[in-house]
């Protein structure tokens, strides 16, 4: 066999395992992810979230001992989202000013059982809503009330701080809401507390289990519920990037893009355009369809869950929001 002249065999540095781990350039840590939770009130036992398998829905006591397991597994973060009772959601969603609102109770809970776990609490009204939309709406009932709206998450960003939260991380996308929190949260003395930004946030189709999980989609009685005059529209870049850019301007700390894997391409692009760490949400969508695939034995739960995680890592995301986080977190602790 004549052998090819070839000064240059990639190959020689994909010969044996441990070379491979000496030239890989990308790895996803604990240190990387942040696991989304769900809490919910009383004392019962939790609830599975049947569209997010090896999910639940905890009481503030179970959710407090999920969080010291995955601070003792290294993950560095959660982001606790609330599940409130149909009783207490309205147009206006009074409830999230409540200052003894779910979500309130357990920050604290969180933050006084284990301090160093860095706590981020979502600020949209979706949760408390009883048309399941991330605001208020304007008189005619046509539309988001975009000012009107930011004025509840003011309130809403300082009482989670005061409760304990390190991140604030406005999901709702209305305008100018990073620059109106960041003055509520400076003018109240919490100059520490941080806010991560849903820049890019996506209307995507990717939400349904997401909605399922909190109750929105009860609440607006789908999960389809079409949010497309706040939420991005999928088709547009630039547009992503100019959400970033005026976000980074009025004083956001992290800029985040979601959904993460449909969206590689911009969370590329938003890493070559800041300075500032990037998060991306592996999305509720992104998780269970992975779950669906494997639970039909069309792929490897395990090999997918990793390479999907790897390409957010890979694409320039600093912070990986994802529901694998604490099984990843375990693999690595037994590696």
């Amino acid at each position: 066999m004549r052998r090819l002249n070839l000064p240059r065999r990639p190959r020689r540095l994909r010969r044996t395992a441990a070379i491979r781990e000496l030239v890989t350039e990308t790895a996803v840590t604990t240190a990387d992810l942040v696991h989304p939770l769900f809490v919910i009130d009383g004392e019962g036992t939790p609830q599975d979230i049947g569209s997010l398998p090896g999910q639940q829905r905890l009481s503030i006591k179970d959710l407090v001992s999920e969080c010291e397991e995955l601070h003792r597994l290294g993950v560095r973060g959660v982001a606790l989202f609330p599940s409130i009772e149909p009783a207490l959601k309205d147009a206006a969603g009074s409830e999230a000013l409540n200052p003894e609102t779910l979500v309130l109770r357990a920050i604290r809970a969180v933050k006084q059982a284990v301090p160093e776990l860095s706590i981020f609490t979502d600020i949209a009204l979706d949760p408390y809503t009883d048309h399941g939309h991330d605001g208020i709406f304007n008189k005619e009932g046509t539309d988001m009330d975009n000012d009107g709206t930011v004025e509840i998450l003011r309130q809403m960003s300082v009482l989670c701080a005061e409760a304990g939260a390190d991140f604030v991380a406005p999901s709702d996308m209305m305008d100018g809401r990073v620059e109106a929190i960041r003055e509520s949260l400076d003018d109240a003395g919490l100059i520490e507390t941080a806010i991560m930004a849903y820049s890019a946030k996506f209307a995507s189709a990717y939400y349904g289990p997401f909605r399922d999980a909190v109750g929105s989609a009860s609440a607006a009685g789908t999960n389809l519920l079409g949010k497309h005059t706040y939420q991005l529209n999928p088709a547009n870049r630039r547009e992503a990037l100019l959400e970033t850019e005026l976000d980074e301007l009025e004083g956001a700390d992290v800029l985040m893009v979601k959904p993460a894997g449909p969206y590689l391409d911009i969370i590329r692009e938003l890493r070559g355009n800041t300075h500032l760490p990037v998060a991306a949400y592996q999305v509720s969508g992104e998780y269970a369809q992975i779950h669906a695939a494997a639970q039909l034995g069309w792929l490897d739960l395990e090999s997918c869950r990793d390479e999907s995680l790897l390409s957010i890592k890979r694409a320039g995301a600093d912070i990986i929001f994802t529901y694998f986080a604490k099984d990843v977190a375990q693999r690595l602790q037994k590696a």
